[in-house]
């Protein structure tokens, strides 16, 4: 395996002309790793995700990740501030400056709850997944499916409002029969409305049982009783995870479901739905 650059003590790099100090390494995985770095022009703080390429194949796929990013300015839909191609000897490094988003992932506000033994109340379930939905309708405007929503994909911003990342996932998943991407959002949805409501994945049991998750997928998912959900948050759920694709609702029709499910503002009257 070839490494990237490593940059273990405090330093600057300059991208687009814009000098930016080393602060700490957030995370790696595969060929790519993440640092933390500032704005010396601004003082704010951005994540440098940093793409090892080995071959041609590697700088065009990490350019259509950029590509990706490039295509979106919605605020649940992480952007890129920058981009450039860096040389390493033989090979390239792809460099992607990303906001840093310090509340990290749904994920990691999932498991901070569980470890306290609480979980996210139904009104910021409702809040969360309404701005996943608004990220995905921007998403399947573009005629793109996200392929790998979980939560450890969503990020937290400032307010607590989602925003999509992972956009490298979308590469060659341009579908053009509408039913087909609003079907295979919507479970993935599903499953990340289940891990909302109970703090684990709705098939983390059978993995971890040994059974087959693909059979699992073809059963109607049974969802246990909580007084912290409603009826109609219990309902939506079902209707995201029925196992027949075509009788999963289209992600427009969800929204105007959770609008009208979120709570009323201070002095306005509740609607009945």
């Amino acid at each position: 395996m070839g490494h990237a650059l490593c940059i273990c003590s405090p330093g600057t790099v300059i991208i687009d002309n814009k000098r930016y100090l080393f602060i700490q390494k957030l995370g790696e995985g595969g060929f790519s790793y993440v640092d933390l770095v500032e704005g010396l022009h601004d003082g704010h703080f951005y994540a440098l995700k940093r793409i090892l390429c080995h071959e041609q194949q590697d700088v065009e796929e990490a350019q259509r990740e950029a590509d990706m990013h490039h295509l979106f300015n919605h605020p649940n839909v992480l952007h890129l501030v920058a981009y450039c191609l860096k040389e390493r000897g033989t090979k390239h490094e792809a460099w992607l400056l990303l906001p840093y988003l310090k509340r990290g992932t749904l994920w990691n506000e999932i498991e901070r709850l569980k470890d306290k033994g609480n979980f996210l109340t139904e009104e910021e379930i409702l809040q969360l997944l309404l701005g996943i939905c608004r990220g995905l309708e921007a998403i399947h405007a573009q005629g793109y499916a996200h392929r790998d929503l979980k939560p450890t994909n969503i990020l937290l911003g400032d307010e607590g409002q989602p925003v999509l990342m992972d956009l490298g996932s979308m590469k060659q998943a341009r579908i053009h029969v509408e039913s087909s991407r609003q079907a295979l959002a919507l479970q993935s949805l599903g499953c990340v409305l289940y891990a909302m409501m109970f703090g684990e994945g709705p098939y983390d049991m059978v993995f971890q049982k040994g059974d087959s998750v693909a059979l699992a997928v073809q059963n109607q998912l049974s969802i246990p009783q909580s007084p912290r959900h409603s009826s109609a948050l219990r309902q939506l759920l079902a209707s995201m995870m029925t196992v027949d694709p075509l009788q999963r609702p289209y992600i427009p029709f969800l929204l105007s479901q959770l609008e009208a499910l979120q709570p009323p503002a201070p002095g306005q009257h509740t609607t009945q739905i």
